[in-house]
C-alpha cells in the first residue's frame, strides 16, 4: 500500500497545479481521493456516484475522455442531438465540467476508452487550498481561459517592458523649438532655416501658438515648383494642419502617431504652449536599428552589397525587438516589412540593368510574407504575375530577373526555398491566364499530393508592380472555393497531417533522434496546423485575408468557426510565435542560426502548462475538422 500511495503522490504533485504543493498538502488531497472506473463509450458519472449528485472533479490516471456539447437540433425530435466536440482529456488531466455547471451547459463527458480515474468531491479540494487562491483560479478557469490570461499578460509585460512605451517624449524632445512667425515672409524664413542648419521651422502667432510648420520639403514643393513668390507670407506654403502632442504623452505613442501620418516632425506642448520638437531621428537615435530606420536606408541604397550588409542588421533587429516585449505579431510585421523593402530594391536595381519590363508584372510574395508573420534568416517564397499581352522574347527579361532577384535575397539571408517556390522556376513564372488555369486545376480537380505544395500559393501578396493582376486572381479564387467542398475537404485532411506535440501522458511527443533530439517542432507541429485552419476557414468563407489573426478574427461567427474557437486559436497563435521569437532570439545573441525547435528544458513549468493549453486548443479544432471531413 506504502508503495501505491507512493505512486499516487508522485503523480498528483507532477501535474498542473500541483507541481510546487508541499507533500504534506498532496497527502492530505490523496486522503479525499475515491478511484474509480469507467468502460469506453461510458458517460460521466460513474453509475456509483451519479446517486450522490455531488460535484466531484475528475482526474484521469489512465485513458481518454472526451467532452462535447450537445444541442437540440429541432423541437419536433428533442432525442435527436448535434454534438460538437469541445475539448479532451488525458494521462494527467483534470476534468471539472462538473463543478461549474452553469460554465458548461448541456455537456456529456464520454469515455473514449476504458479509463482509470481518481475522484476528488470539489469541496475537500477547495479546502484543501483555500489558503492558495492562484490553485483554485487554475480550476475555475478552461485551458482556453487560462491561454487567454497568459496572452493577456504577456500583451501587459509587452507595454512594460518596451522602452519606448515606458519612456516619456520629455526625456526625447528638444528644447526650445525653433519658430518664425506667421507674418515673416518665405524668403525670412528660408534665411532664418540656414543660419540655424534646420530642416524645419514651427510657425506661431504674435502669443506663440502653433499655426503650422514648414520644411525643406515645402519649400521645393510648394514655393520653388509652384512659382510662388519669395515675398510672399510663409503662411502660402506651410502645413496648416498638424500634428502636435503633450509632452505627457510617451515616446512609443509619437512613434505611432508619427509613422501612421507620415511625418518627421512632431511639436510637442504643454498645456497648449509650444515647449519643444521631436524627431523621428531623435526616436531612432533612441531606439537604435528600428525597423523604420532600416527600411529607409534599404530604399536609399544603391547595390546588392550595401543591402547585403544591411540585411544582416535583420537578426540584431529581431534579437532587440524580443527583448523590448515588442509582441511577436509586431515582430513579424516589421521583419516581412524589411523584406518587402529589400525585394522592392532588387527589382528596382534589376530593372536599371536589364531596362523596364516589356509588359506589366507583379511580383508577389507567398507564405510567411505574405502573412506578415515572417522572421530572420526564413527562407523565400516568391512568384510571378506575368500580363497575357507576353510574347515569348519577352521571358528572358523576366527569366533574368527572377534570377537576380532571388539570388540576391540569398545573399541577404533569405535562403532559396527547399520546394523549388521561387520565381526562378518556370513553373511559378506564368501568365495571369497560366495562373488562373493552375487555381481552376487545385479546386476543381484537387489532388491531395498537388495541394501539398499548392497551398502555399493562397497565402499571396503583390510586393512590386501591377496589383490588379493578383488582385482577379483572388477574386475569381475565393469565388471559386465557397463552393468547392471536395477541395476544402482535400485541404482539410491535408491540413491534419501537422499534429500538435502532446501525447496522452501529459508530456509532449519530443523529436526522437537526429540533430534536434529531445525538442518539439514549434512552426510545423504548433504554428502551422493554425495557419492551416485559418486558410481553410477564409478559403471557405470568401475571405480575403491572408494575414493569420486578421483570418481568424473575420472568419469568427460565421459558419465554418465559432467566435469562441476563433479567440482561442488566436491566443494559441499568439503564444506559440511569441515563444518562437524569444527562443529564435536566444539562438542569434549566441551567434547560433534561427530555428524552431525548441526544448521543454528552455522554458519554465508554467509556459510548459501554458504550451500544452495552447496545443489542446489547436487538437480540439483539428478534432472538429475531421469530425465534419
Amino acid at each position: 500500500m506504502d508503495n501505491e500511495l507512493s505512486e499516487i503522490y508522485a503523480f498528483i504533485g507532477g501535474i498542473a497545479p500541483f507541481e510546487q504543493v508541499p507533500l504534506e498538502r498532496i497527502v492530505k488531497l490523496v486522503s479525499h481521493i475515491n478511484i474509480c472506473y469507467i468502460t469506453q463509450h461510458q458517460q460521466l458519472p460513474p453509475d456509483s456516484l451519479k446517486a450522490t449528485n455531488t460535484p466531484n472533479f475528475y482526474i484521469v490516471r489512465k485513458g481518454a475522455l472526451s467532452y462535447v456539447k450537445t444541442a437540440v437540433k429541432t423541437e419536433l425530435s428533442a432525442q435527436e442531438r448535434d454534438k460538437e466536440l469541445i475539448g479532451k482529456y488525458g494521462e494527467g488531466d483534470i476534468c471539472t465540467v462538473f463543478c461549474y455547471p452553469d460554465k458548461y451547459p448541456d455537456i456529456e463527458v464520454i469515455a473514449e476508452e476504458d479509463c482509470l480515474l481518481y475522484c476528488i468531491e470539489k469541496q475537500a479540494l477547495l479546502d484543501c487550498f483555500s489558503d492558495t487562491p492562484a490553485i483554485i483560479h487554475f480550476f475555475e478557469r478552461s485551458a482556453a481561459e487560462r491561454l487567454k490570461n497568459q496572452v493577456t499578460a504577456l500583451h501587459e509585460q509587452a507595454m512594460v517592458d518596451a522602452t519606448l512605451a515606458n519612456t516619456g517624449i520629455d526625456q526625447l524632445y528638444q528644447s526650445p523649438a525653433a519658430t518664425i512667425k506667421l507674418t515673416s515672409s518665405i524668403s525670412e524664413t528660408a534665411q532664418k532655416m540656414t543660419e540655424l542648419g534646420f530642416s524645419c521651422l514651427v510657425v506661431v502667432d504674435d502669443a506663440n501658438k502653433v499655426c503650422g510648420i514648414v520644411t525643406d520639403k515645402d519649400f521645393r514643393r510648394r514655393c520653388i515648383a509652384q512659382g510662388v513668390a519669395p515675398s510672399e507670407p510663409i503662411s502660402a506654403i506651410m502645413t496648416a494642419d498638424i500634428t502636435t502632442m503633450d509632452v505627457r504623452n510617451t515616446a512609443f505613442n509619437a512613434l505611432i502617431a508619427m509613422t501612421s501620418r507620415h511625418i518627421h516632425h512632431l511639436p510637442i506642448t504643454d498645456q497648449g504652449q509650444l515647449c519643444g520638437m521631436l524627431t523621428i531621428t531623435d526616436l531612432m537615435y533612441f531606439a537604435e536599428q528600428n525597423a523604420i530606420s532600416l527600411t529607409s536606408q534599404i530604399h536609399k541604397s544603391s547595390s546588392v552589397d550595401e543591402l547585403v550588409e544591411l540585411s544582416q542588421l535583420l537578426p540584431k533587429l529581431q534579437i532587440r525587438m524580443a527583448k523590448l516585449g515588442i509582441p511577436a505579431e509586431q515582430v513579424g510585421k516589421s521583419v516581412s516589412a524589411i523584406t518587402m523593402a529589400i525585394t522592392i530594391r532588387l527589382i528596382e536595381i534589376a530593372e536599371q540593368l536589364y531596362g523596364q519590363a516589356p509588359v506589366p508584372f507583379a511580383w508577389v510574395a507567398a507564405g510567411s510574407q505574405a502573412r506578415q508573420e515572417q522572421m530572420a534568416q526564413s527562407d523565400q517564397d516568391n512568384a510571378l504575375i506575368i500580363d497575357n499581352s507576353m510574347q515569348p522574347e519577352h521571358a528572358s527579361w523576366f527569366e533574368k530577373l527572377a534570377t537576380f532577384v532571388c539570388d540576391g535575397l540569398a545573399k541577404c539571408g533569405f535562403i532559396y526555398c527547399p520546394g523549388d517556390i521561387m520565381a526562378t522556376n518556370p513553373k511559378w513564372r506564368q501568365t495571369e491566364a497560366k495562373w488562373q488555369q493552375y487555381f481552376h486545376t487545385w479546386i476543381s480537380s484537387p489532388d491531395p499530393k498537388a495541394l501539398l505544395q499548392c497551398s502555399v500559393f493562397f497565402d499571396l501578396t503583390t510586393i512590386y508592380g501591377d496589383t490588379t493582376l493578383l488582385a482577379r486572381l483572388q477574386q475569381q479564387t475565393l469565388a471559386r472555393t465557397q463552393k468547392a467542398s471536395l477541395f476544402i475537404a482535400h485541404l482539410s485532411r491535408n491540413a491534419l497531417q501537422f499534429k500538435p506535440p502532446l501525447g496522452f501522458f501529459r508530456d509532449f511527443v519530443l523529436i526522437s533522434n537526429g540533430d534536434n533530439k529531445k525538442t518539439m517542432d514549434l512552426k510545423h507541429n504548433g504554428i502551422a496546423p493554425i495557419v492551416d485552419l485559418a486558410r481553410i476557414y477564409a478559403l471557405q468563407q470568401g475571405i480575403s485575408a491572408v494575414n493569420t489573426i486578421e483570418r481568424l478574427r473575420q472568419a469568427a461567427s460565421t459558419p465554418a468557426l465559432t467566435k469562441a474557437s476563433a479567440d482561442n486559436l488566436i491566443d494559441a497563435f499568439e503564444f506559440l510565435t511569441t515563444l518562437r521569437l524569444n527562443h529564435q532570439a536566444s539562438r542569434l545573441s549566441h551567434g547560433r542560426k534561427a530555428d524552431n525547435y525548441l526544448s521543454p528544458k528552455e522554458i519554465s513549468k508554467l509556459e510548459r502548462e501554458h504550451l500544452k493549453d495552447a496545443f489542446k486548443v489547436i487538437k480540439t479544432l483539428q478534432d472538429n475538422r475531421q469530425a465534419v471531413y
